[in-house]
C-alpha cells in the first residue's frame, strides 16, 4: 500500500476532519501522515496519523499582538473555497498571498520520497498539483465546501443568495480567477524550486479539469444536493467527522451541570470574534436569562467566559470538547456556522441559532435556516446594540419551544446517519492504489 500524505491548512474546523478520515485509513492498513500546523499536532498524533509541520499557523498569528480582524479574514480569503469579492481589501489580499507563499515551502518539505498519495484540502490543492506534477505523485482532491462553479448556487462566499443560474455560474468562475491570483506568486516559486518549467495557476487547474480528475467533497448532500449541472467525477460523498478516541466522554464538571438540570444551549465561535469574548459572554449571559434557559459558553478564540458575567449557577464556561459528545446533549446550538461545526449540529439531532461572521458561514447559515433545523441567521455584525440581547434570545425561544424545528432536526440526523463519506475516500484511494504506476 502507497504511504499517505493528508495535507490541510487554516482553523480548526479546515483540520480536524481529516484526523477522523486519516485514522479511518489507517484502520484500513495505510500508513497515514498528515502535514498541519503546529496547534493541532496533538490532535494529529492521539489520532495515530504521523504529524508533519506546515507553516503559518493561523492560531499563531491570531494570538499575537499585531494581529487584526483583518488578518483572520485574510486566512479565510486564503482559502480557494473562500475568495475575496471583487474590489475586496487589498491589503487582505497580500496577507492571504503571503499566507500562501509559506505553505509552498512547507508542502514542499512534507513531501517525502516514499509518499505514494496525496490527499489535498481546499486550501493546499492549489500548490500540492504542482508537487504531484513534480514527484509523479497520484492525487485526490477532498474539499469540505463546494468550489466548482454551477448554476444551482453562488459561490459559497456570496451569502447564499442566488443570482440566477447565469450569475451563479459567471459568480463562481470569478471565483476561481480571484483563487488564481491568490496562488500566482506562491505557484511560481514553487514550480522553480520543483524544477517545473512556468505554468500558471489557472492553466495547472484547467489541466486537472479537462482531466476530469475526481474531486470528493466532505459534505453531505442533506444540506447541499450535488450540483445538477457539476460534470462526471465531482462527488459529494458524506462529511468526515474529527477523530475522538472511543472512550472519550465528557468531563465531569461537564457532566455534572448537566444533571443538575434541564438540556442547556451551547454558544460558540471556534475560531471566530477573536477580542470580542467579553462583550459576546455578557450578551449571551443576558440573552439566556432572558429566554429562561441555561447555557454552556465555549471559549475558543473569542475568549468567551462565564468570568466576564455576574455569577451564575446556570452557565459553564468549558474548552474544547468534542462536538459529537455534548451537541446531542444540548437543547439548541449557538454558532458561527462553520461547515463543521454546522454539520454537527445537523448530526445531533438539535435545532441550531446560526449566527455568521464571514466567509462561507452566510452559506452554511441559510442551508440550515431552508432546511427547518434553524431559526432565521442572525448576522454576526448585528449582535450588537440595544436590541442584540432581545433578538438572541427571541431565536433562543424559537429554538428550543417549536417542536417541529426539533422534529426537522431530528430527521435530518436521522438521514446524515446513513452516510459514510470515509468509506467513500477509502474506496478512492484503493482504486488508485491498484491503478496508478509507482511514484518516480
Amino acid at each position: 500500500m502507497p504511504k499517505i500524505l493528508i495535507t490541510a491548512a487554516g482553523s480548526y474546523g479546515d483540520i480536524a476532519p481529516y484526523t477522523g478520515l486519516g485514522a479511518r485509513l489507517r484502520a484500513a492498513g495505510h500508513e497515514v501522515a498528515l502535514a498541519t500546523h503546529d496547534s493541532y499536532a496533538t490532535l494529529v498524533r492521539a489520532a495515530g496519523l504521523e504529524f508533519r509541520r506546515l507553516p503559518a499557523d493561523p492560531r499563531t498569528r491570531h494570538a499575537a499582538p499585531t494581529d487584526t480582524a483583518g488578518t483572520q479574514e485574510a486566512w479565510d480569503t486564503a482559502e480557494p473555497d473562500r475568495p475575496s469579492g471583487p474590489g475586496g481589501n487589498r491589503d487582505l489580499m497580500r496577507q492571504a498571498a503571503a499566507f500562501i507563499k509559506q505553505l509552498g515551502g512547507g508542502l514542499a518539505d512534507a513531501v517525502r520520497e516514499d509518499t505514494g498519495l496525496l490527499l489535498l484540502s481546499a486550501t493546499t490543492a492549489p500548490l500540492g498539483h504542482h508537487l504531484a506534477e513534480a514527484r509523479g505523485i497520484p492525487f485526490l482532491d477532498l474539499p469540505l465546501v463546494p468550489g466548482a462553479p454551477t448554476g444551482d448556487f453562488a459561490p459559497v462566499v456570496s451569502g447564499g443568495r442566488s443570482l440566477g443560474r447565469w450569475g451563479n455560474r459567471a459568480a463562481g468562475r470569478l471565483s476561481l480567477r480571484i483563487i488564481d491570483r491568490l496562488y500566482a506568486d506562491a505557484a511560481r516559486e514553487l514550480r522553480a524550486r520543483l524544477g517545473l518549467p512556468p505554468a500558471a495557476p489557472r492553466t495547472v487547474r484547467r489541466r486537472a479539469e479537462a482531466a476530469g480528475r475526481p474531486v470528493l467533497h466532505g459534505f453531505s448532500e442533506v444540506l447541499v444536493p450535488r450540483p445538477t449541472d457539476w460534470r462526471p467525477g465531482l462527488d459529494v460523498v458524506g462529511n468526515w467527522w474529527p477523530w475522538h478516541a472511543p472512550d472519550a466522554q465528557l468531563p465531569t464538571v461537564v457532566e455534572d451541570f448537566l444533571s443538575a438540570g434541564p438540556p442547556p444551549v451551547f454558544l460558540g465561535f471556534g475560531s471566530m470574534a477573536g477580542g470580542e469574548g467579553e462583550r459576546l459572554s455578557v450578551l449571551a449571559a443576558a440573552a439566556l436569562r432572558r429566554a429562561k434557559v441555561r447555557g454552556i459558553l465555549q471559549s475558543g478564540w473569542a475568549g468567551l467566559s462565564a468570568g466576564h458575567t455576574s455569577a451564575d449557577a446556570d452557565l459553564l464556561t468549558i474548552g474544547e470538547v468534542p462536538h459529537a459528545l455534548l451537541f446531542p446533549r444540548m437543547a439548541a446550538v449557538v454558532h458561527h456556522c462553520g461547515a463543521g461545526t454546522a454539520a454537527a449540529g445537523v448530526r445531533a439531532g438539535v435545532p441550531t441559532i446560526p449566527v455568521p461572521v464571514t466567509a462561507d458561514q452566510p452559506f452554511w447559515a441559510a442551508r440550515l435556516a431552508s432546511l427547518g433545523v434553524a431559526t432565521a441567521p442572525i448576522p454576526f455584525k448585528e449582535l450588537s446594540g440595544d436590541h442584540a440581547v432581545a433578538r438572541l434570545s427571541h431565536a433562543l425561544t424559537q429554538a428550543t419551544t417549536a417542536p417541529a424545528r426539533r422534529d426537522h432536526a431530528r430527521a435530518a440526523a436521522h438521514r446524515l446517519a446513513a452516510e459514510d463519506g470515509a468509506a467513500k475516500v477509502l474506496k478512492a484511494v484503493t482504486h488508485l492504489s491498484e491503478t496508478s504506476p509507482p511514484a518516480n
